[in-house]
């Protein structure tokens, strides 16, 4: 079965286009090491919860979006052997490449599925 990685991150408004540049360029290194699919979302309803939420658990502030984001993988040895290839890869130096969010606030980890439904097509 598939391994999903997910993310949740704030990205300051005024970085849209700067997330989309940035992910646009990572996430073909994900796809060349391994993952069958990237998905990353930029928030449109994301309501305030009463307890926790999406923007509490990233300390987002008014000016700026909660991104969701998944890499879905075809198993975690897959997955293991591609984040370790992301991680050695020169072309991640965060002094080349920042990143245009705080990392520090990025929400993130590993899952397996325990239940997959998709539509017949």
């Amino acid at each position: 079965m598939s391994y999903i990685d997910g993310f949740v991150l704030a990205v300051p408004n005024a970085n849209k286009q700067k997330f989309i540049d940035y992910a646009n360029t990572f996430d073909t290194l994900f796809m060349e090491f391994g993952a069958l699919r990237v998905i990353e979302c930029w928030g449109d309803d994301v309501p305030d919860g009463k307890v926790t939420d999406f923007r509490k658990a990233v300390q987002a502030t008014a000016d700026e979006t909660v991104v969701f984001s998944w890499i879905e993988w075809p198993d975690k040895a897959t997955r293991d052997a591609g984040m370790k290839k992301m991680m050695d890869d020169p072309r991640m130096d965060p002094s080349k490449n920042p990143m245009p969010l705080d990392g520090k606030r990025m929400i993130y980890g590993g899952f397996s599925p325990v239940v997959d439904f998709a539509a017949k097509g």
